[in-house]
């Protein structure tokens, strides 16, 4: 699940740490034992164990690390300043939107992307809503804003293409 939220950067990045960790952990169980039957030996335990959890370390490192997704700052920068957008990005079937605590009523622009490759349009139902409820139908690597006044309230954000929102593209955001 982590690697579908995942930009292409960060899912490669998250990748080559496993696969070292696993690629370790394959030669040390299959290989190693076959050239020499006592591995890694009394002199070599410690040394193997050190490896380990290095190795371990840097794989939980590396889903910190990559697992951060940059329109976390995007929202951090909205909510300190008069004209709030939120960054939204679509895709077969998810609507990835970044970390948001809850959200002051008010004014805001989400400015929608459409990282997949079939259409995909936005559109938000629920709450105090003021405005346009849709976007227009959005290709594959365009973008589309929608602004609209949140009042208090839960809301949901989906994809009202036939068939997207039951396949997954839907998201609550909470308002107040």
């Amino acid at each position: 699940m982590l690697l579908a939220g995942l930009s292409t950067g960060h899912t490669i990045g998250l990748a080559i740490v496993a696969a070292i960790f696993i690629g370790f952990a394959l030669v040390a169980s299959f290989v190693a034992p076959r050239r020499r039957p006592d591995f890694p030996g009394r002199k070599g335990i410690g040394i193997f164990a050190v490896v380990c959890v290095l190795l371990f370390g840097a794989q939980l490192t590396s889903v910190w690390v990559f697992g951060a997704e940059s329109e976390a700052k995007g929202a951090e920068h909205a909510a300190g300043s008069s004209h709030r957008s939120i960054a939204v990005q679509e895709k077969e079937f998810r609507i990835v939107l970044p970390a948001l605590k809850t959200l002051a009523a008010g004014s805001y622009t989400f400015v929608v992307k459409n990282v997949g490759k079939i259409p995909h349009n936005f559109a938000i139902a629920g709450g105090k809503l003021a405005g346009p409820t849709k976007t227009p139908t959005i290709a594959p690597g365009q973008s589309a804003k929608l602004k609209v006044t949140l009042g208090q309230g839960t809301y949901q954000l989906y994809c009202a293409i036939p068939g997207h929102r039951a396949a997954g593209m839907n998201a609550k955001l909470r308002v107040g």
